[in-house]
């Protein structure tokens, strides 16, 4: 079901369904796997053009060879900028840590105090994705089969999408449309 929330249409689902990321079980396979890069806003390209050089060195020798000779992105089939990839396959700015777990070399450089922006907001909202649709917005959530374990251990943990995502939804939303999440959230439990 969608509702309005503020200017947004929103699937009642990010509110429904539990999600806390498990990065030991997954190892952060939403950033290696799908069949494109992560979205970017126009914005995004412009900063991650801007500052490249300061999130180099938290990358890996592969995703700088293909960000050198391809650019920090590329349109994908639906005509959307995304970010680069390597072989086709992960995106361009992840590394690998000691457990071998994918992780972001621009959120890297974020909390390093390299650079003022963190990783795209597409990839900070997931399961959330942002829709388009003529003069509205819509905020749906994305089931994807690798994301098992972040329902599993949302189910666990009781923690509702949305409520995972407070900061990234502050962050993109600002705080006014949290709070009107969580009052839609306490009239969707009362019914």
């Amino acid at each position: 079901m969608l509702i309005e929330v503020k200017d947004k249409i929103v699937s009642t689902q990010i509110f429904d369904k539990k999600f806390v990321c498990d990065l030991n079980a997954c190892k952060g396979a939403c950033c290696i796997e799908g069949n494109s890069g992560a979205p970017l806003t126009l914005d995004e390209i412009d900063l991650l053009e801007d500052n490249i050089e300061k999130i180099i060195p938290f990358m890996r020798s592969e995703g700088i060879e293909e960000v050198e000779a391809n650019g920090v992105f590329y349109m994908d089939e639906d005509n959307e900028a995304v970010t680069t990839l390597v072989n086709g396959g992960e995106c361009a700015f992840v590394y690998f840590d000691k457990n071998n777990i994918t992780k972001c070399s621009i959120e890297q450089a974020f909390n390093s105090g390299k650079i003022d922006f963190n990783k795209p907001i597409s990839c900070h909202l997931y399961p959330i994705r942002e829709k388009q649709f003529n003069e509205f917005r819509a905020l749906v959530y994305d089931v994807w089969p690798i994301c098992a374990p972040a329902c599993a251990c949302g189910e666990k943990l009781d923690v509702p999408v949305y409520r995972f995502l407070k900061g990234p939804i502050i962050r993109a939303y600002g705080e006014d449309f949290f709070e009107a999440l969580e009052e839609v959230d306490k009239g969707l439990k009362s019914k």
